[in-house]
């Protein structure tokens, strides 16, 4: 497995050995040796989820607050999406900032998404099957939201024709300025 840094250095790709021929492919999804040696972290997973998307559709910028706050390893096993992680961590340096990636069913990437980061992804396939694991439960009391278009951070979104699908969480969602006031 190949582990690829971004531009915030916390958030890893990881691109796994695909073995293929006729019959198919074999590759392994996680390894806990290899996500230690590129993360430095002793992570324990505790949940997995697992979401289907249409087309269009933008779930996020989802977090976690602590002491619930989540990481999270995520890849796609049906369609693509482009995935971003913005850093919320209000002492870091890279405060603000976002890394965007596409995943894919055919790429097979993940993506390692530490705490104190907001998430989320926009569908670009008819449909997408997204799998994520997580490093703490789901708390409803301590989950927020960023809007997905806030200027202050300025993601650049793949063309979004009709404007994304979105939840009535993330149309309501809060802006970073808003994130830091709280």
């Amino acid at each position: 497995m190949n582990a690829i840094k971004t531009e915030i250095p916390d958030v890893i790709i990881f691109e796994p050995k695909v073995f293929g021929d006729e019959r198919g492919f074999f590759f392994e999804s996680f390894n806990k040796k290899l996500f230690i040696e590129a993360t430095g972290l002793q992570q324990e997973f505790v949940q997995d989820n697992h979401s289907k998307s249409s087309k269009g559709v933008l779930r996020g910028l989802h977090y976690q607050l602590p002491p619930m706050a989540q990481g999270k390893l995520v890849r796609v096993v049906q369609g693509e999406v482009f995935d971003v992680a913005v850093d919320i961590r209000k002492s870091s340096p890279t405060f603000g900032q976002w890394v965007g990636v596409h995943l894919s069913a055919e790429n097979k990437r993940q993506l390692w998404i530490p705490e104190g980061f907001a998430h989320g992804f926009l569908t670009l396939s008819d449909t997408a099957e997204f799998l994520y694991k997580t490093t703490n439960y789901y708390s409803p009391e301590h989950e927020g939201a960023l809007l997905w278009n806030d200027e202050e951070i300025g993601i650049t979104w793949p063309d979004i024709t009709n404007g994304p699908l979105l939840s009535t969480k993330d149309m309501n969602a809060a802006t970073l300025h808003q994130f830091l006031t709280e």
